[in-house]
């Protein structure tokens, strides 16, 4: 029986180490055994890492570091995560596969926002979660993450290859995220301001996703 280990990271900043890790399984349809832990790091915690996870350096002064609390969270047939992407660029030492909970939602329900939290309210999604656990801590957002892929799996019947491809495909946006076209669908912006698609796609840090909308907008696929 397989063993679907859906995994979270919180951090000291976007770019930086862990300071608490944890998940649960699905098995058979079940949510089942979370493990959470907090991790030492080994730069201090950001303040605007703090505002979000509510983690603070006092938490996490006495907590091991992460290489002596990693071993209980291998061994998983498959790894799941809400932007998979950045969870397994802080995890490396987890070698299994990966599925994506941020791009199977954008393929599933294109519309709206993609956010965990977001889907858990547009989609009924309900999950449960045990008392004492708060939103943006770790293994809160596992519980909903996995009640996420159950619902989406229920809905779209995927294999896992299937979802294997889907998580290492770039993936579509409907609405721009940022800037000064913030919340305007891709192919409006297109039709109004291209020269501005022009100059996102000579950044350096357009992320694949956003890269893939805008060529896919200006009908400039390769």
């Amino acid at each position: 029986m397989l063993t679907f280990r859906v995994i979270d990271t919180e951090t000291t900043s976007f770019e930086g180490g862990i300071v608490e890790i944890a998940s649960v399984d699905i098995v058979n349809g079940e949510i089942c055994n979370p493990t959470s832990d907090f991790v030492r790091p080994s730069e201090p915690i950001s303040f605007e890492a703090m505002a979000i996870h509510h983690i603070t350096e006092e938490m996490v002064a006495d907590a091991p570091p992460l290489d002596a609390v990693i071993d209980k969270y291998l061994g998983a047939d498959v790894y799941v995560a809400h932007n998979a992407a950045f969870d397994r660029e802080k995890l490396p030492m987890i070698a299994g596969p990966w599925i994506c909970t941020l791009k199977l939602s954008r393929k599933l329900w294109p519309e709206g926002g993609h956010g965990n939290q977001y889907l858990r309210y547009a989609k009924d999604i309900n999950p449960y979660v045990p008392e004492g656990l708060y939103p943006h801590r770790a293994l809160y957002d596992c519980y909903v993450t996995a009640a996420i892929l159950l619902r989406m799996n229920k809905e779209a019947r995927w294999t896992i290859s299937q979802m294997r491809e889907i998580t290492n495909s770039p993936s579509l946006l409907h609405v721009m995220p940022f800037g000064k076209h913030k919340g305007k669908t891709f192919v409006d912006i297109a039709a109004i301001d291209a020269g501005y698609f022009r100059w996102l796609l000579g950044q350096s840090d357009v992320s694949e996703d956003l890269a893939f909308t805008v060529k896919q907008a200006m009908g400039a696929m390769f």
